[in-house]
């Protein structure tokens, strides 16, 4: 099967979608007409073209290869970002992660195919030959993406929309959206609609962000809201908004839903060419191009957890906005609940955070590995041994010894990781899920996930639980989302945020040693021998952090 040709019944099933004009499938592939001239999303209000004239695309850039054009009625590239990216694992799933990160513009060819472990040429090839398109041309797809969202969604200047979507000269901007749109930039901009009466403030990006619906915000926010580190994260019922590092320099971002039902992202950014990388990091945060209806339908397969799927649909996974730092605040918030692990997150941040006023409001950057591996066990309180752990974790994030990014593979990322000391299976496994937003993870050992299985009628104990959670393969970790919401200790983060009280709990009370002790997780109390492997400060806890 070529990267322009699907077999036979692959092509019929697509030729329904077009015929059907399924919104679900946005972003997933694009049809090119070869009367036209023209590529499309399935969507498209255009009149079906005929069989033997439509040839079906993985991508917009490899329908660029091939000379077509956007079409100027749908814009396919204003549709949701493809699901396949995070559902898959390969090395073109990985590829495709790493360039909508702005990999190549930052480090070229050469960077992406090392982080990837090939060689520049060999990677090329496989691009090419599943999608239709080398490095180079998806990430100028990318960056014409981005370009026409801040052509129809912002007032910036042509020269800032062009280095905002990481091209290298304006030139270059104009070339590229004349290739792929068939007109000028101006033109591309006088067809926005300014219906949204958005204002943004000086030096504020304010664009609306594509979503494949349903989505289940309430919760989205919620989880937000209740993992918010003092400082760095301010979160509320309809809105979330934090400092970050980018290369760049910090940036400052709001993701909110609008009046309208959309939702928005503002901006202010130290380097206009960070938005690529932000917008791409922001759709993973909030699980932006999931397939909710695919999910959906098959977890209501299940009589035991249709009633809660029905209750909640479109229910997203959490990403990561940054890969260390996420690694690191799971190490933080083992053992202890969440409402303690922000305590302390937020007390590490104020000690040894960096100030920054990119933001509407003074914030501070969560610590940099660096300064935690120098100074984080003057401030981190805890078991000794785990302290230690968490210092040697940012000491390897720092000297590259650990590198992690949604680029890698999850079975050597997860190798890597349970090498580390002070890091079991449960963080591994939740890293896993978070950075590289693999949809197929399982927590076992997570107590709060297995009180929501009990609240469901399911098996609660780690064994029954896994077992019958395999039926649910491959979407483990959005199972894992509604075993959550449906602990009686995680309720709190789908209430409004007036009425939401995390409360905070005993630290863990351990027993001498051969004794028992009372282990409180997130209130959860399970008893455990003192001597098993959960009881001592170089494991984990079980609990989402």
């Amino acid at each position: 099967m070529t990267p322009t040709t699907v077999d036979a019944s692959g092509f019929t099933e697509r030729y329904r979608v077009i015929q059907s004009r399924d919104r679900r499938f946005d972003g997933q592939f694009v049809t090119a007409v070869r009367t036209t001239g023209i590529y499309c999303r399935p969507s498209c209000p255009a009149r079906t073209p005929k069989e033997q004239n439509v040839t079906f695309f993985a991508t917009s850039a490899a329908a660029h290869e091939a000379g077509y054009r956007a079409c100027k009625r749908c814009l396919p590239e204003a549709a949701p970002g493809s699901p396949l990216w995070d559902v898959r694992g390969d090395v073109v799933a990985r590829a495709m992660r790493l360039i909508a990160d702005g990999v190549v513009d930052r480090e070229g060819v050469p960077g992406l195919a090392g982080r990837l472990g090939y060689s520049t040429r060999h990677l090329t090839r496989l691009l090419q030959a599943e999608l239709g398109a080398g490095p180079l041309a998806l990430a100028r797809a990318h960056r014409a993406h981005t370009a026409r969202a801040l052509l129809v969604g912002t007032d910036l200047s042509s020269a800032d929309v062009a280095f905002s979507a990481g091209f290298s000269s304006v030139r270059q901007f104009t070339d590229t959206i004349g290739e792929v749109f068939g007109m000028p930039p101006r033109d591309l901009r006088a067809r926005r609609s300014h219906a949204s009466g958005v204002e943004a403030s000086a030096g504020e990006i304010d664009l609306a962000l594509p979503v494949r619906g349903p989505i289940d915000t309430v919760g989205l926010f919620g989880w937000m809201r209740a993992h918010a580190v003092p400082g760095v994260e301010v979160g509320g019922d309809r809105s979330f908004a934090r400092v970050v590092r980018l290369p760049g320099g910090p940036a400052w971002f709001e993701v909110r839903l609008a009046d309208d039902g959309r939702l928005r992202l503002r901006a202010r950014l130290s380097a206009l060419a960070d938005l690529g990388t932000l917008i791409a990091r922001v759709r993973r945060l909030f699980d932006l191009d999931a397939d909710p209806l695919a999910v959906d339908e098959a977890l209501s397969q299940h009589p035991e957890l249709a009633p809660a799927v029905a209750a909640i649909p479109g229910v997203r996974v959490p990403g990561a906005i940054d890969a260390g730092e996420m690694l690191l605040r799971a190490m933080i918030g083992q053992q202890i609940s969440v409402a303690s692990a922000r305590t302390m997150q937020g007390r590490l941040t104020t000690e040894l955070g960096e100030p920054v006023s990119v933001g509407p409001e003074p914030m501070t950057l969560f610590p940099e590995p660096a300064v935690i591996a120098e100074r984080g066990l003057e401030v981190l309180r805890g078991p000794a041994a785990r302290m230690r752990a968490i210092v040697e974790a940012a000491g390897a994030l720092a000297d590259g010894r650990l590198r992690l990014s949604p680029g890698d593979d999850g079975a050597e990322q997860r190798e890597r990781l349970l090498a580390m000391r002070g890091i079991g299976p449960w963080t591994a496994d939740y890293v896993r899920m978070r950075v590289l937003g693999d949809p197929d993870v399982l927590l076992p050992g997570d107590v709060a996930a297995r009180a929501g299985a009990a609240a469901l009628g399911l098996p609660s104990d780690p064994r029954g639980f896994a077992a019958w959670s395999e039926r649910l393969a491959p979407w483990r970790s959005y199972a894992m989302a509604h075993y959550w919401y449906a602990a009686p200790v995680t309720q709190a983060w789908r209430a409004p945020a007036e009425t939401a009280a995390v409360a905070d709990v005993p630290r863990p009370r351990r027993a001498p040693r051969g004794g028992r002790a009372d282990i409180v997780v997130t209130g959860l109390a399970v008893e455990i021998p003192a001597d098993s492997p959960a009881s001592r400060p170089e494991t984990e806890s079980e609990t989402p952090a």
